[in-house]
């Protein structure tokens, strides 16, 4: 069903994005800017998902179960597809972010949804911040506090500029595709069995569920399911005309996040299958000063610090998109947006290090969020066809998306057990 000039969710694409901030482009550079915005939110999307934290997951199961991981990566990315492709079409085609599909839906759900994602990304932004500081560390020998500090002070100027929206599409962009050449670089250098993983994607030698629930947790819950897509309609990307370049950029961003799992995973397995001994402290970055001696130890630290940058302003952006409305102006929701790092930064410092116990806290919060949230978004699908401005949501999606809230399901139980163990043992 074609969008009608009344359509309250449908605006010109260049007029949106004006009002949202995403671009000082003239009209004639509407058709780059679309295309910026598209990859800004696809690599928003994906390098939210690689982190610090995941990072550190992708380094300790490699280390525990050799090339079977290679099966919880496949299983943990025809998940997040499905899950990533149903966000994406739902709050694309309606125009709505999360929160104001689920206050619609029933009224103060999205009120509480916010306040769980707010949470999970303030507490999840502390260890992202402390990221940085060790990447700038491994990567330039600097005190971990300053890099951190340093770091995030480069987060706040991004969401300061003039060009808040153009900034932070390019430099998500750019920052993604600096951390696929380097782990392509040391995956090659490293000489892993690529047979044997692949082979072991679909016939593994073990396979252990508590990591794909883990896996899978850590890279489409909390603030991540959302990241992508509430910035492609910040952009001005939304609507029923637009469901196709929705769809391919919701497939193409949860690929970009595949590329990355799976060179990280061969970079470290092929140190793993030649026999080095890791750091237990520090697993990554043993990896590949191993594999490519005190380069590798450098590139080490420009991914891990790219990785955890673009975390911090994903987690940063998506965490403020749950409390501000569409009609926020730019800068009021880019002050927030500093505000919101400076509190994370000012957290960091005080605590010095990265706090363990909020990061298990988070983890465990964030597993619980996605099922909550994308149970809504679901039942708009199904339901709610007026909030969908008419469309007809295909019955393969739905049925899809269902099987893969299951699986979230399953994920916030396992979840629930750290929460638990959290607060009995505090």
């Amino acid at each position: 069903m074609a969008h009608t000039p009344t359509d309250p969710h449908r605006q010109d694409a260049a007029a949106h994005a004006q009002r949202a901030g995403a671009t000082d482009a003239p009209a004639p550079d509407a058709a780059r800017h679309r295309r910026t915005a598209l990859l800004g939110a696809m690599f928003l999307m994906a390098t939210s998902a690689i982190g610090p934290g995941f990072i550190t997951q992708t380094s300790t199961f490699t280390v525990q179960v050799g090339a079977a991981f290679a099966f919880a990566i496949l299983v943990s990315i025809i998940i997040d597809v499905a899950v990533q492709m149903n966000v994406w079409r739902v709050i694309g085609v309606s125009g709505l972010r999360a929160q104001e599909l689920a206050n619609r839906a029933l009224p103060g759900l999205g009120w509480l949804l916010s306040a769980l994602v707010f949470i999970g990304g303030m507490v999840f932004n502390i260890g992202n911040i402390a990221g940085t500081g060790l990447g700038a560390d491994a990567m330039l020998g600097v005190d971990p506090l300053i890099g951190g500090g340093v770091s995030a002070v480069i987060a706040i100027c991004i969401f300061l500029s003039k060009r808040a929206g153009l900034a932070l599409d390019r430099i998500v962009v750019g920052l993604g595709v600096v951390m696929i050449v380097l782990m392509a670089y040391v995956a090659i250098v490293s000489d892993p069995p690529v047979g044997d993983a692949l082979r072991q994607s679909v016939l593994p030698d073990t396979v252990d569920m508590l990591i794909v629930v883990t896996l899978v947790g850590g890279t489409v819950g909390g603030y991540i399911t959302y990241a992508g897509a509430h910035r492609m309609i910040d952009s001005g990307v939304s609507g029923v005309d637009d469901v196709t370049s929705i769809t391919r950029s919701s497939v193409l961003s949860i690929i970009v996040t595949g590329v990355m799992r799976v060179l990280l995973f061969l970079a470290i397995l092929g140190v793993v299958v030649g026999g080095a001994t890791l750091d237990p402290d520090n697993l990554a970055a043993s990896a590949f000063q191993h594999a490519a001696g005190d380069v590798g130890m450098r590139v080490f630290g420009v991914i891990l610090w790219a990785a955890a940058i673009t975390s911090v302003i994903g987690a940063s952006y998506t965490s403020v998109s749950f409390i501000t409305k569409s009609t926020t102006s730019a800068r009021t929701r880019n002050l927030l947006t500093v505000a919101f790092i400076v509190v994370c930064a000012a957290l960091y410092l005080t605590l010095r290090q990265a706090p363990q116990t909020l990061l298990v806290f988070a983890g465990a919060f964030n597993g619980m969020i996605l099922p909550v949230g994308f149970a809504v978004l679901l039942f708009v699908a199904w339901r709610r066809r007026d909030l969908m401005n008419g469309y007809r949501y295909p019955a393969w999606l739905l049925v899809v998306g269902v099987l893969a809230w299951l699986v979230s399901v399953y994920i916030a139980v396992n979840a629930f057990t750290p929460m638990v163990a959290l607060f009995s043992g505090a």
